[in-house]
């Protein structure tokens, strides 16, 4: 009788800002474990998709195969705030410490100067590099072709993968290749564990995503959510108290709205998104504050598992 193996390794999903990485791993994990917006920068941590795949019958039973996708920052070519920095940072502490790495190219945009720098790069790595061409549903197929024949000039990689990930088209092809070839061993997550992130933490990414989305290009670049109270209430409820940072009055106007209306939809949005996530009724309170020197609190970066650079 043979005994079905388990396969287990991470994998780092790198790319240019607004790649599509964040809905990558979302899609692959089958849940929603990585904030998404079309903005720059949505993403400022390293977080930690559990994904968990088929493995096929070899003849020795099949198994089953956990790969822990870290969803990184994009990354910039050039890093000048402090903040940028240390997200860049955690961008390549995920690609040096992973077992594969998979480079998400927006295949509308192509080659720009952000991805030929990460390419360069991954010349230095010694993992297995992958690419996977996203948003292929609005891009001509002989651009395809010619944009993989491009980037694997620049760099070979062990496979090229077409994918859309909004659509989920292709993406199980990923999950199961890279899935196949992670180092035997044990789980080291429980199989019905979505992500590695603090309720805490994750509560607050819901809200910042609620934020990107509703604000657009009145977003400051800077403003944070951090989640101050949390109180599991008798009933099964949740009571969670917000600060939304920001570094001025203006700003905290914008946020707020005419008569409190954005700041009330922000929250009546985060809300029901927490309430689905958590599966448990919602109790959620914003509370705008200005805080003009967050940006350099050692603290902060703490907080969202980044370095803190002087």
């Amino acid at each position: 009788m043979t005994t079905p193996s388990t396969r287990a390794g991470f994998v780092a999903i790198v790319g240019a800002p607004t790649a599509g990485k964040s809905t990558l791993v979302n899609a692959m994990v089958g849940s929603k474990v990585s904030i998404v917006s079309p903005k720059v920068q949505t993403t400022r941590m390293r977080v930690i998709g559990i994904a968990m795949a088929d493995l096929p019958d070899d003849g020795q039973g099949g198994g089953r195969a956990q790969a822990i996708l870290v969803d990184t920052p994009g990354i910039f070519r050039v890093a000048k705030r402090r903040l940028e920095r240390a997200m860049v940072a955690a961008a390549w502490r995920g690609a040096e410490d992973a077992d594969l790495v998979a480079l998400v190219v927006d295949a509308e945009r192509g080659i720009g100067q952000e991805t030929r720098a990460i390419i360069e790069r991954l010349k230095e790595s010694r993992a297995p590099r992958f690419v996977i061409l996203n948003k292929i549903d609005v891009v001509p197929r002989e651009n395809l072709l010619a944009l993989t024949s491009e980037l694997n000039a620049l760099l070979p990689f062990e496979r090229t993968f077409m994918v859309s990930a909004l659509k989920n088209d292709g993406v199980d092809d990923v999950l199961k290749t890279l899935a196949a070839l992670l180092p035997a061993g044990p789980f080291l997550y429980p199989e019905d564990q979505a992500a590695d992130l603090p309720l805490r933490l994750l509560a607050a990414e819901v809200t910042r995503e609620q934020v990107f989305l509703q604000l657009h290009q009145e977003l400051p670049y800077e403003a944070a959510v951090e989640t101050e109270k949390w109180e599991d209430r008798p009933d099964g409820s949740v009571r969670i108290e917000q600060i939304i940072h920001v570094q001025r009055d203006g700003q905290r106007a914008i946020f707020l709205g005419k008569g409190g209306a954005r700041i009330k939809q922000i929250g009546a949005r985060a809300r029901h998104e927490l309430a689905e996530m958590l599966e448990r009724p919602v109790h959620l309170f914003l509370h705008v504050k200005v805080s003009e020197r967050w940006a350099d609190d050692p603290s902060h970066y703490r907080t969202i598992g980044l370095d803190y650079e002087p």
